[in-house]
């Protein structure tokens, strides 16, 4: 662990630093219980990043390789799986809300990961300002919200300039894989990403791929299957 690791600031909300977009694709929501303050206080010295701080997401982590980035984690069921199964690799986590961060710092540390780091920031603003070239072995945006009215489709955070970010960070041949259970977002999804030069889907053309091994079937999954949800996973290489 390095002594930037060791920064012990506790994570900051969103509102606290609203930044310059003036288009979010989230709004925080929900309390942080005993608990997960209590893990954020404890442990956010080990486990958090703060790039805002000058700290840079591919120096700081664990393992071999670039980092696999895992953008709106939740409360971190997918991302301590991912890094369980792959022990080698290191992996971050980046999410607003503070309960999901807190809630996924007590997992890492339930299994005993070392693997694992968070960042509690707006990943638009983390991509656009933080992460330098080429410098990510792959971006997992697992069941973003679709923002299901029309009016607020703009707060989808699949986007063209997104995707140019997205891009930007990832190694050549890096893979960015997204699932959802909305399929007018996977429509929208796969209509971006094929309009960018930049990717090509491994399915081939419009085409879903299998959930790969490395995604678990998450509560949140499992909610959207009972409600008759189809789930989509698309996964685009970088070319």
């Amino acid at each position: 662990m390095t002594k930037a690791q060791q920064h012990s600031e506790s994570p900051t909300s969103a509102d606290e630093n609203p930044g310059r977009r003036s288009v979010r694709s989230f709004v925080l929501r929900g309390r942080t219980t005993e608990a997960q303050e209590k893990a954020l206080q404890d442990s956010w010295g080990r486990f958090g990043l703060n790039p805002k701080a000058g700290e840079w997401l591919h120096n700081l982590v664990s393992g071999d390789g670039a980092p696999i980035v895992e953008i709106g984690i939740g409360n971190g069921d997918a991302l301590v799986a991912m890094a369980a199964q792959d022990p080698a690799t290191p992996f971050v986590g980046v999410e607003v809300h503070r309960p999901g961060v807190g809630a996924a710092i007590i997992e890492i540390q339930r299994h005993q990961l070392n693997n694992v780091q968070l960042i509690c920031q707006d990943a638009c603003e983390l991509l656009e300002n933080n992460v330098a070239d080429a410098s990510l072995g792959g971006v997992r945006l697992y069941f973003p919200d679709p923002w299901h009215k029309k009016r607020h489709h703009k707060r989808r955070i699949v986007q063209p300039e997104f995707v140019r970010q997205i891009a930007r960070v990832l190694k050549p041949q890096g893979l960015f894989h997204l699932a959802t259970d909305w399929q007018p977002y996977a429509d929208h999804m796969v209509c971006v990403l094929e309009e960018s030069t930049q990717f090509v889907n491994i399915a081939g053309p419009g085409k879903s791929s299998p959930r790969p091994d490395w995604r678990i079937e998450t509560r949140f999954e499992r909610r959207g299957l009972k409600l008759g949800h189809q789930v989509t996973d698309l996964i685009y290489r970088r070319c």
